[in-house]
Order: structure tokens, then C-alpha cells, then sequence
């Protein structure tokens, strides 16, 4: 356990601000949608944005208005920041742990399965996608644990507890109703429904308000395309992407290897034939298998293609379980021996990644001190995104708190809100719909003659006034 502390407090402590975690940061600060001046303000502003408090019914009211999210883990976030404050890293440490005590249950469920609790501990811990989903500020560690939580109680045969588990963790995130219908199926443990029946109501009600806001957000359904991407992300949540870290000819080695390795696994996993095993490991074969096929299931209903790499971290320690499982000794024959090896060194290779190389980081860090750097007298356009939360937040706590800033939205009128300043600094953060939009408008006015481009870097363009409009 003092590895896995280590591991996920760096990740919390290390990896840049987050869009999704702004969500998270001024719903539990009573702004949910902060009102942004039309004028220049300091990036400070941002984060003063983010130190007030809500409360419950503060949090209830605003996430059926303006999120699409159910209410439990936000309500943990506000009694989090009333003792340890409202930073960043401070609602991340929650995510911890939440996080050390997933893989305590993991340990747990291992034992229930014939299996050595610390290798199924080490191999959850080398997922990439637990690793990232229990060091930020979102709904995804609690409901793993709780997930972990229920599934600990069924294989206790104490359906009533599991039940309110299960369902608590599907009121911290929606997406564990897959995992939690699952195991439930899986077991024949009829009698968590109605245990977990008072969180799914309170998810309906909440879910009835919400289905709407976000129209677009997911491109439309394809079985090809969406098998595809299901693969791509299955592979990525458990070995990380170390095809990132490479150009050329060695990402395509690179994904050869971790496709190669990926596929040798579910080989090896179909040959030990889990399924035909006692009911504790069959209920890891169903909370390994349900987020994928749920997934999918998912983007055929509402006709969209909702597949991220975070949406399996539910899976995650079932997975790993199973590859426990299917290393015993009992079951492992000679020719397969190196293979738990083979997986947990490419998965630790994927992990230190995720520690240290801003390839698998959003950008706001690395876009904020590359403008802190070249904005001198002049002031930075930053695109306001759909909402004003989550570009500017990102962006406007990992900035310097002088740092001078100017929002847009598409429909502005951008020539005559740039007119007073002879240098502008170009935030290249194109993240949701509007902020592309804006940045194409930027894009435009900023290649008139009058202006001229001085300075490029990653994620920011330097702009100053020629000398003929100076002279004016």
C-alpha cells in the first residue's frame, strides 16, 4: 500500500489541471457557472473563483440546472474542502483515497478468488486507467471502491449491503450501472434491487433533469468505428500510452508491441477459462466484461459513441484480478510464465509516463508558463469553451495570478476588443466545439496585415501590431 500512496499522490501532486476537474471546483464553490468580466482580469481571479462553499442543496439545485453528473460524490467534495481547503490538489487527495481503499477491496476479492491479494494489487495499481482516475478531482474513485465494495459483499453473501454499495456507487457516477447490473446478474443476488433502489431514484431524478445539456458531445454511433475505438481504449486503460512518447517509426513499434502484448493477454485469459470457475471469480468475469459491452449497448440507445479511456476504469481491478488469476501456479503452464512479467513491466512503462511526460497531460500547464513567459506588456486571448469552466479554470490556476487575460466567444467581435493592445499572446486550447470556433475567429483577424506573428510555441502564437499601425 505505501507504493500505491506514493504512486497516486505523485500523479495528484505532478499532472497538470484538468477540464473535467474545473466542473468539480466551482460546482463545490457555489459557481458553477462563474459570470467572467468582458474585460481583462488577472488569472488570480480564478482561483478566488474556486475557494467558496456550497452547500448540499446548493449542489443538488446546480447539477440539475447546469451538469450532467448525480449528486453523491460532489456532496463528499464539500465537507473534503471544509477541512482541508478548496485547492486542486486538495480535492485530488480525496480521489487517493478512495483509491488506496479500492485496492484494499481489490486485495480483498483476490483472497475470495484464490489469488495472491498483492499481485492483484500490483496489477490494478498498473492499470493506467486507475492510476489517472484516482488522482483527479471527478466521480470515478469513489464508485470504483463502492463497485469494489458491493462486489466484496455479494462474495460475503450479504446482498442488502452490496446492494446499497452498488447503488451508491452508481449516485457518484452513472456509468456503474453497468458493473453493478453485472455482478448482480452474475450472482443471483436478487435481493441488492431493492437495496440500491433509493440511489437509483434519486439518479432518475436527477438524470431527468440533465439528459439534454450536453447535445453533441459524443460523435454518432458506428459499430466499426466503435469497436475499433472500444479496443483502443480497453488497451490503453490497462498498459498506458506509450505510443504517445515516441515519433514516426517508433510509435508504430511501439503500438505493434503494446498491441501484441494487449492480445497475447486475452489470449492467455480465454485459455484459463475463468468462467468456468466458482462464483467468486465469475463475478470478476462480469464486472470485467460489463463496461465494454455496456459502452456500447450505451451509443446504440442514444445513437452517439460515448467511449473514453476513463469510462473503464470500472473494469480496471476485474481485470487485473482475472490476469491474477490466470498466473496462479495451479494454472500457469511453463510456456506462459513470462507473460505476468511481460504485462506488468509494459504496464509500469505506461505509468511512469503518466507521472512524468506531458504527452498524456492536457495542456493548460504547459500553455499557462509558455504564455507567462512571452506576454511581456500585452494581455492573453483565451478562448472562454462552451461554458467558461473548464478552459478558463484549467488554464487560470496553473497561470501565474498577475497574468493578464481576455475571453472570447465565438459570436464576439474580436478586431475591436483587441484594438488597445500592440502584443497578444494566442492560447491554442482547442477543447470542446466553441473554443475551436473562437480560435479559428482569432485565426482570422490575427492575419490581417496589421498584426504579425513574432513567436510560436505548442499550445501559444505571439502577435504583435506592424509598425504601420503603431504609427497611428
Amino acid at each position: 500500500m505505501g507504493l500505491a500512496a506514493l504512486v497516486l499522490t505523485s500523479a495528484a501532486w505532478w499532472r497538470g489541471a484538468e477540464y473535467d476537474e474545473q466542473y468539480t471546483l466551482f460546482l463545490t464553490a457555489g459557481t458553477p457557472r462563474p459570470d467572467w468580466p468582458e474585460t481583462v482580469f488577472s488569472a488570480g481571479m480564478v482561483a478566488a473563483a474556486q475557494t467558496g462553499h456550497a452547500s448540499l442543496a446548493d449542489i443538488a439545485r446546480d447539477l440539475r440546472s447546469t451538469d450532467v453528473h448525480p449528486p453523491l460524490y460532489f456532496w463528499a467534495v464539500v465537507g473534503w474542502r471544509a477541512v482541508f481547503g478548496p485547492g486542486l490538489f486538495a480535492a485530488r487527495m480525496l480521489s487517493v483515497l478512495f483509491g488506496l481503499v479500492s485496492l484494499g477491496l481489490t486485495g480483498m476479492i483476490a483472497r475470495r478468488c484464490g489469488v495472491r491479494s498483492a499481485t492483484a494489487m500490483l496489477l490494478t495499481l498498473g492499470c493506467y486507467g486507475f492510476v489517472y482516475t484516482n488522482a483527479i478531482a471527478r466521480g470515478f474513485a469513489p464508485a470504483e471502491m463502492l463497485t469494489l465494495g458491493g462486489v466484496a459483499l455479494l462474495l460475503r453473501r450479504r446482498p442488502l449491503l452490496a446492494g446499497l454499495c452498488l447503488g451508491a456507487a452508481c449516485c457518484c457516477n452513472y456509468l456503474a450501472v453497468f458493473v453493478a447490473a453485472a455482478v448482480i446478474v452474475a450472482a443471483g443476488a436478487w435481493l441488492a434491487v431493492p437495496a440500491a433502489v433509493p440511489f437509483l431514484a434519486l439518479d432518475v431524478w436527477f438524470f431527468a433533469a440533465q439528459h439534454g445539456a450536453r447535445p453533441g458531445q459524443f460523435p454518432p454511433f458506428a459499430i466499426w468505428p466503435s469497436l475499433l475505438r472500444l479496443a483502443k481504449y480497453q488497451t490503453a486503460s490497462v498498459f498506458g500510452g506509450l505510443p504517445l512518447y515516441f515519433d514516426g517509426v517508433g510509435r508504430v513499434v511501439v503500438e505493434a508491441i503494446v498491441g501484441l502484448v494487449a492480445v497475447g493477454m486475452v489470449v492467455w485469459l480465454v485459455r484459463a477459462r475463468p468462467w468456468r470457475g466458482g462464483v467468486a471469480i465469475r463475478l470478476v468475469v462480469a464486472g470485467a466484461v460489463a463496461p465494454p459491452i455496456g459502452l456500447l449497448l450505451l451509443g446504440f440507445v442514444f445513437d452517439n459513441t460515448p467511449i473514453e479511456l476513463r469510462y473503464f476504469s470500472f473494469g480496471l481491478p476485474f481485470v487485473a484480478l482475472l490476469v491474477a488469476w490466470a498466473s496462479r501456479p495451479i494454472a500457469r503452464g511453463k510456456r506462459n510464465a513470462l507473460i505476468l512479467p511481460i504485462v506488468l513491466a509494459v504496464q509500469f512503462a505506461g505509468i511512469a509516463g503518466l507521472l512524468l511526460s506531458p504527452r498524456t497531460m492536457q495542456p493548460y500547464r504547459v500553455a499557462a508558463a509558455e504564455a507567462a513567459a512571452l506576454v511581456g506588456d500585452g494581455v492573453v486571448l483565451l478562448p472562454r469553451g462552451n461554458d467558461g469552466v473548464g478552459i478558463v479554470g484549467a488554464f487560470g490556476i496553473e497561470a501565474p495570478p498577475a497574468l493578464p487575460i481576455l475571453l472570447f466567444r465565438p459570436t464576439d467581435s474580436i478586431a475591436g476588443r483587441i484594438r488597445p493592445y500592440q502584443r497578444v499572446v494566442l492560447a491554442l486550447l482547442p477543447q470542446d466545439r466553441d473554443s475551436i470556433a473562437t480560435i479559428a475567429g482569432l485565426h482570422t483577424v490575427l492575419s490581417a496585415p496589421d498584426w504579425r506573428r513574432v513567436a510560436t510555441e505548442p499550445d501559444v502564437e505571439v502577435y504583435e501590431r506592424t509598425g504601420t499601425e503603431k504609427r497611428r
